[in-house]
């Protein structure tokens, strides 16, 4: 058995688990927030909101074992900005994975958004010539022998591309775009 067979990929995350973490990455920003403000007002982290006495110890012990100026806090600005990046990319996933994407039929086979494995997934009923695989993997698309199916990351990135195959156009006559459910028009304030 080879090294390639017995790897595993992790499953994508659910938008519940990812709405979790979502949440719980933002508590733990307020709260380093919250901690850095009490530490500039008291000079201390022992009674500040939203930690332990056990972990407010630990933070002062942190900030008095530090020689650098630039670390007299709490959380450093990295530990804020890090965080702040995790929030920011986990909220655009969370906007993606509820936009509830749709599929399609076209000539020769139909197109999937499976939401589980969070893919775009392309059946056919016959296998793709080579010019139209060479197309397909240009486009981002790899096969997955154990969906039986050439799919990629279900993104808009994934149905922009889509919408530039020919041969996976739907028969209906609508373009990709037009049998995606429409992002809700944001309100600009403007009257």
């Amino acid at each position: 058995m080879s090294y390639y067979n017995t790897r595993t990929k992790a499953e994508p995350p659910s938008l519940d688990d990812l709405t979790a973490k979502l949440e719980s990455a933002k508590v733990l920003q307020a709260t380093m927030k919250e901690v850095n403000a009490y530490w500039r007002r008291f000079g201390t982290c022992v009674g500040a909101p939203g930690i332990t006495g056990e972990q407010a110890q630990k933070l002062d012990n942190k900030i008095a074992a530090t020689t650098y100026s630039w670390e007299k806090q709490p959380f450093s600005t990295y530990d804020l900005t890090n965080n702040n990046a995790t929030i920011k990319r986990w909220e655009s996933k969370v906007k993606e994975l509820s936009k509830g994407f749709a599929g399609w039929e076209f000539e020769g086979g139909r197109a999937e958004a499976n939401k589980e494995l969070d893919r775009l997934q392309l059946f056919f009923d016959e296998r793709p010539n080579e010019n139209q695989r060479a197309i397909l993997k240009a486009s981002g698309f790899k096969w997955a022998p154990s969906q039986d199916a050439w799919q990629r990351q279900l993104t808009d990135n994934a149905i922009y591309s889509a919408g530039r195959i020919d041969f996976i156009k739907p028969t209906d006559g609508r373009t990709v775009r037009e049998h995606q459910p429409k992002a809700p028009a944001r309100d600009t304030g403007a009257r």
